[in-house]
């Protein structure tokens, strides 16, 4: 099929979250016609029995700003942590041809922070860190459409974010607020965490013509017990699963596709994908021709191409920082 595209102006990129969070827009596609709400509503729109689901994913100051021992600029940005002795990574390495291994990067004033090794199968490096604690070296990554720096690095965090691992931010969290989860669970709604760390693929273009083509990247998931049930228990009794993101989608649909709580997915959700848990998606506006947007036309049918038209004409604001919108399953 083809890889699902549409025109996006530059000028509805947003740069910097709304604020406070949960008074980004949110529409409502649960509704024919939509209406536009906040996502302050959101616990209005969920009843008794319904269970919301969050990726609980910690960003890591992943991207390391870096020098050759001659002075060169270089750029690390960590991927995920390799199997065996602690401070081996996984990393995209810049320049990568210029890096051969074994060359030692430096932070100023000259501490050595990163000895480049190997380059791995998908082309990636494999890295040794020189320090204890790399994260005192590195910066948030923000996605490559942000251009404004970002006051607060806390605003590229959940305000229920636990274990560190992710690259980049589940976005559709990070409108939530303590408020607006307590007001779900006072209309008897349960909030269950899931953990997907977000790796840096989740940015990367679909360059093929179709979307069977394409090469899906792997993510580390953990779905806990107690949310699993939770989310068995919902279905059974009618309640619905509600997921906060594509990353929650990715980590609870990988769960009921293998049958295991926790791994490594390459799960490529696309239209044809049977979805044995998830009901409800709140999602943020994505990419063109992103596995992202693929997902969702997986979940919402082509129905996301109208809703898309919608926001853009109501100046919505779209990408990590936008809004987003509230969908079931088409």
């Amino acid at each position: 099929m083809d890889v699902p595209d549409y025109p996006l102006p530059t000028e509805a990129i947003a740069q910097v979250p709304a604020e406070p969070r949960d008074s980004a827009r949110l529409l409502n596609a649960l509704r024919d016609p939509p209406e536009h709400l906040l996502v302050a509503d959101l616990p209005g729109l969920l009843g008794e029995g319904d269970v919301v689901v969050v990726n609980t994913s910690r960003v890591v100051p992943a991207r390391l700003v870096l020098r050759k021992r001659t002075g060169g600029a270089a750029e690390v940005l960590l991927v995920e942590p390799l199997p065996g002795p602690p401070g081996r990574w996984e990393a995209m390495v810049r320049p990568g041809r210029r890096l051969p291994p074994g060359t030692v990067l430096l932070a100023s004033p000259g501490v050595p922070v990163i000895e480049v090794g190997r380059r791995l199968p998908n082309g990636n490096r494999e890295v040794t860190g020189l320090v204890e604690d790399l994260s005192a070296f590195g910066e948030l990554a923000l996605p490559p459409y942000i251009h404004e720096p970002l006051s607060d690095p806390e605003r590229y965090q959940t305000v229920y974010s636990e274990r560190p691992g992710s690259v980049a931010a589940p976005t559709a969290g990070l409108h939530l607020t303590p408020g607006v989860l307590a007001a779900c669970r006072q209309r008897g709604v349960r909030v269950v965490p899931v953990d997907l760390a977000v790796g840096p693929g989740t940015f990367k273009p679909i360059k093929a013509d179709q979307v069977e083509e394409h090469d899906m990247h792997a993510e580390r998931y953990f779905v806990p017990e107690a949310t699993w049930g939770a989310c068995q228990e919902a279905r059974r009794n009618g309640g619905r699963v509600v997921a906060i993101g594509t990353t929650a989608v990715r980590a609870l649909e990988s769960a009921g596709a293998t049958g295991s709580l926790q791994g490594r997915t390459e799960l490529y959700i696309r239209p044809g994908h049977p979805f044995s848990v998830v009901d409800v998606l709140m999602t943020n506006f994505h990419q063109p021709r992103s596995t992202l947007l693929v997902l969702l036309e997986a979940f919402a049918g082509e129905r996301w191409r109208s809703l898309y038209a919608l926001a853009l004409a109501e100046g919505y604001r779209f990408l990590s920082f936008g809004d987003a919108m509230v969908v079931g399953r088409g």
